[in-house]
C-alpha cells in the first residue's frame, strides 16, 4: 500500500499547496491513501467544515488533528459525523470525535491513530498507554496502521516509535513545522520521522508573518498571529507498506516549493 502523509497544513497557503500537488502525486506514484494533518488548516489554527471539504476535494482521504483541535468551535458541530477526521486519542474520555479509525483505501483497510505529546504541551493522558489500548482494536481490522504523533519534544516522538516498533506501520511526528532529515525504518518494520514538516508559508516563521513573531520575541507582548504570504512549501512523506504484514518497506521525504 502506497501512502502519502502531509505535514501540518497551515492556512490558505497550505491548502493551495495541497490542491497543487496531491492529485499529481497520486497519479505519478499510484498512491492508495492520502492523510493530512489539518489542525492548522483554517486560518492557521483549527479546522472548519468548509476547509475539511476542500481538503477532501483536493484528494485528502483522512485528516488528523492535534493541540488546536478545538480552536474553531464550529468543529464541535461536525467532528462526530465526519468519519474521516481523527483527533488525539489521549484526550479526556467523553470529548467529541474519535482518536482512531479504520478507513478504506484502494488497496484495503488502513488504521489511523492520532496522539498528542505531553512535554511542553497541554495536559493529556499518557500516549504510550493509550496507543496500546487503541491498537488492540485497530489491529483486529487492519494490518496497515499509521500513527500521527503530534508533539513538541523529539525525544517523546522517538520513544513512542521505538515502543511501537513492529506493532504499527509508521510513527510520524507532526507539530513543530520543520521537516527533519531522520526518516528511517526501525528493526521490526516501523517507519519513523521526527517531524513531517509544514505545508504552508515558506517565508514566514513556522507559518506566521515573521515581523509579528520577531516583535513578540523582542517585546514579549501579546500578539495576534497572521498567516504569512509569498512562496509556499509542501512537506510530506511517501511510504510503501506491505499490506499483508503491515511493515513499511520504504519511506521518502517530499519537499516542494510553490512560487506564487
Amino acid at each position: 500500500m502506497k501512502i502519502l502523509f502531509i505535514g501540518d497544513v497551515f492556512g490558505n497557503p497550505g491548502r493551495k499547496a495541497v490542491g497543487e500537488f496531491v492529485q499529481k502525486l497520486k497519479r505519478e506514484r499510484e498512491i492508495d491513501f492520502c492523510i493530512a494533518n489539518g489542525e492548522n488548516a483554517a486560518g492557521g489554527s483549527g479546522i472548519t467544515y468548509v476547509v475539511a471539504q476542500e481538503l477532501y476535494r483536493f484528494g485528502v482521504d483522512g485528516i488528523t488533528l492535534g493541540n488546536h483541535t478545538w480552536s474553531k468551535r464550529e468543529v464541535l458541530s461536525f467532528i462526530d459525523s465526519d468519519s474521516n477526521i481523527i483527533r488525539p486519542a489521549n484526550y479526556p474520555e467523553g470529548v467529541p470525535g474519535k482518536g482512531s479509525a479504520i478507513l478504506e483505501g484502494k488497496s484495503g483497510k488502513i488504521g489511523i491513530l492520532n496522539l498528542v505529546g505531553r512535554i511542553y504541551m497541554d495536559s493529556a493522558d499518557c500516549p504510550f498507554k493509550v496507543a496500546k489500548r487503541e491498537l488492540e482494536y485497530l489491529k483486529s481490522f487492519a494490518k496497515v496502521i499509521v500513527v500521527d504523533m503530534h508533539a513538541e519534544a523529539t525525544s517523546e516522538k522517538c520513544a513512542l516509535a521505538w515502543y511501537l516498533d513492529g506493532k504499527v506501520s509508521c510513527v510520524l511526528g507532526t507539530h513543530t513545522h520543520v521537516q527533519t532529515a531522520d526518516e528511517r525504518i526501525l528493526p521490526f518494520g516501523t517507519a519513523f520521522i521526527s517531524d513531517v514538516g509544514m505545508t504552508g508559508p515558506y517565508d514566514g516563521i513556522i507559518g506566521v508573518k515573521r515581523e509579528i513573531v520577531i516583535k513578540k520575541f523582542m517585546d514579549n507582548m501579546p500578539a495576534r498571529f497572521e498567516v504569512a504570504q509569498g512562496t509556499i512549501q509542501f512537506s510530506a512523506v511517501y511510504m510503501d507498506i506491505d499490506e499483508n504484514t503491515g511493515k513499511t518497506t520504504s519511506i521518502e521525504r517530499i519537499h516542494h516549493l510553490l512560487e506564487l
